[in-house]
């Protein structure tokens, strides 16, 4: 499964799943990624993080070890 880390610039992709420990899991959440969300990648940082992306509408940016936990399509 290909996770949000691994996401070239410009591309679109769906959120599938999201792992780890229940505290980072929610903190993405509030965040506005959960399952079934449309996620655009704005940019990556030259050295990968942080990584720019849009959700819901907003623009936000994420690290590198969160974007590793969350699994896109």
């Amino acid at each position: 499964m290909q996770t949000l880390k691994t996401v070239k610039k410009g591309e679109t992709v769906r959120v599938v799943k999201i792992g780890g420990e229940r505290v980072i899991k929610r903190r993405i959440m509030e965040m506005g990624i959960t399952k079934g969300a449309e996620i655009v990648v704005r940019n990556v940082a030259p050295l990968g993080d942080p990584i720019e992306i849009t959700v819901r509408g907003y623009e936000l940016s994420i690290r590198k070890a969160d974007a590793e936990m969350i699994e896109v399509e």
